[in-house]
């Protein structure tokens, strides 16, 4: 039984050795370090429960265990104990009201522009969904990416989140937590890396049968590399169309693509910061006055005729 026992614990530590750390708990970036930091927090709490639990468990197994005593013994009877009752209720009421406080600084933290980037402009981005595929436009640069996304470290990045689709969430684990994205309004989230490097970022939300290969890939590099990257993406890039916009629309999966100009110009984000939920109204507006455009259009050239 000891050399079971050994070989167990052996294999378990090996194995262990060659997982790679968890994303969530690998930040890059000041907002994911402030997840993983309350996450590891909490673990460290429960951990403590549990191995406090078991001690006390062994402890009353092994003071209270049965003992030989007559079949007509009965044991004395106890009124309840007040400092027990007020430890067991005391305790937990005690870590919710602390985890609650950490939880609502923590929130206010990473809502807000990233710690140290205060007194830096940010990067507008603006990130929206469609079945299954992610869309950033660059305003700034005036450039647009399909399922792949540049950024410059050292700088705070602002995201605006909305949909074509269905809800998504917008997720990148390196660099901070998830937030959703939907079809009736703009969501802000807030972001920076501090180191270099690629990242995997995806849509943490079920949004239909494409929904496992809904992810997009994010590079992190200097500002100076980032600017060689706008610069070459406006000397090589083709030109972004409503018609081609509207074929990147279509459901099914795409790989990577680059374009000039944004969608923004001919199809802007839906109205309403945080708010508004118009349930696609602004969408559909967009849609009435196209086609009643071209019912004019029609009409005149027929009258024309």
């Amino acid at each position: 039984m000891k050399w079971v026992l050994l070989t167990l614990i052996f294999t378990i530590a090996t194995v262990l050795t060659g997982c790679e750390p968890l994303m969530v708990l690998d930040p890059k970036g000041p907002q994911a370090e402030t997840q993983a930091k309350d996450i590891m927090l909490s673990i460290g709490i429960m951990s403590f429960i549990v191995l406090v639990v078991f001690a006390i468990l062994i402890f009353m197994l092994t003071k209270y265990r049965a003992s030989k005593q007559s079949k007509d013994y009965e044991p004395p009877h106890i009124e309840g104990n007040i400092w027990v009752e007020t430890i067991c209720v005391g305790i937990p009421v005690l870590i919710v009201i602390f985890l609650s406080i950490v939880s609502v600084q923590s929130n206010n933290i990473v809502e807000a522009t990233p710690k140290g980037y205060g007194d830096k402009e940010p990067l507008i981005i603006y990130a929206s969904s469609s079945n299954w595929k992610w869309h950033f436009s660059y305003p700034e640069e005036n450039i647009e990416t399909v399922n792949y996304l540049y950024i410059p470290t050292d700088r705070p990045i602002e995201f605006k989140l909305y949909s074509y689709g269905p809800i998504t969430s917008f997720w990148i684990p390196q660099l901070g937590g998830q937030k959703y994205a939907m079809s009736d309004m703009v969501n802000t989230l807030h972001l920076a890396a501090d180191v270099p490097g690629e990242y995997m970022g995806r849509n943490a939300n079920f949004s239909g049968k494409g929904f496992a290969e809904n992810t997009f890939n994010v590079k992190a590099m200097s500002e100076d590399k980032y600017d060689d990257w706008v610069k070459e993406v406006k000397k090589t890039a083709k030109p972004l169309t409503e018609e081609k916009f509207a074929k990147l629309l279509e459901p099914g999966h795409l790989g990577q693509s680059t374009y000039t100009g944004t969608h923004l110009e001919f199809l802007p984000p839906p109205e309403g910061e945080n708010g508004g939920h118009n349930h696609g109204s602004s969408h559909s507006s967009k849609t009435e006055k196209h086609d009643n455009s071209s019912e004019t259009s029609s009409e005149s050239e027929h009258h024309h005729q």
